[in-house]
C-alpha cells in the first residue's frame, strides 16, 4: 500500500500529542518495517521545519528533517498539483495540495486525523487507527 501521511500526524510523533501519539508511532512503524510505502507532501516538510525551528536549535530541527526524510518519500508539490488543487473539491487548500500531490506520486491512500476536511478526495482517507486496522485486521 502507498500512502500519503498528514503533517498532523507527523506532529502527533514528534511533539508526543496524547492521545493520538501511539497510533501515530505504529504508522511510523510500518513504514520502518516497509510494510508500506509512505509519502510526505514537500510542504509537510516545510511546515515540520518550521514549526520545530520554534521550540529548538536549528541544527537539531534539520537533524529530524534528516531522519524523516530517510523514512518517507517525498511528494513533489509544482505548478500541474498546485493547478490541480485549486480545481479540487477539497475545501482547505492545504489538504488539496497533499492529496494532488500524493496523487501525482501514485498513492492510493491518505492517513490523516481529520479526515473530515478531505471530504471530496479522490483518494481514499483514513485515520491512523482506521488504517492501522486495514494493515493488521
Amino acid at each position: 500500500m502507498r500512502v500519503i501521511v498528514d503533517t498532523n500526524v507527523v506532529l502527533d510523533v514528534l511533539l508526543d500529542r496524547e492521545p493520538f501519539v501511539k497510533a501515530a508511532v505504529d504508522v511510523f512503524c510500518l513504514v520502518e518495517e516497509s510494510r508500506i510505502d509512505a509519502f510526505l507532501c514537500a510542504t509537510t516538510i516545510t511546515t515540520i521545519d518550521y514549526l520545530l525551528t520554534q521550540s529548538l536549535p536549528a541544527s537539531k530541527a534539520r537533524d529530524t528533517l534528516r531522519r524523516l526524510i530517510s523514512l518517507f518519500e517525498i511528494t513533489t508539490v509544482n505548478r500541474p498539483v498546485i493547478e490541480r488543487a485549486i480545481g479540487s473539491k477539497i475545501r482547505d487548500f492545504e489538504d488539496a495540495v497533499l492529496v494532488e500531490s500524493g496523487q501525482m506520486a501514485g498513492v492510493d491512500s491518505v492517513v490523516t486525523r481529520n479526515t473530515k476536511d478531505f471530504a471530496g478526495s479522490v483518494l481514499k482517507v483514513f485515520d491512523p487507527n482506521e488504517f492501522l486496522s486495514q494493515i493488521n485486521g
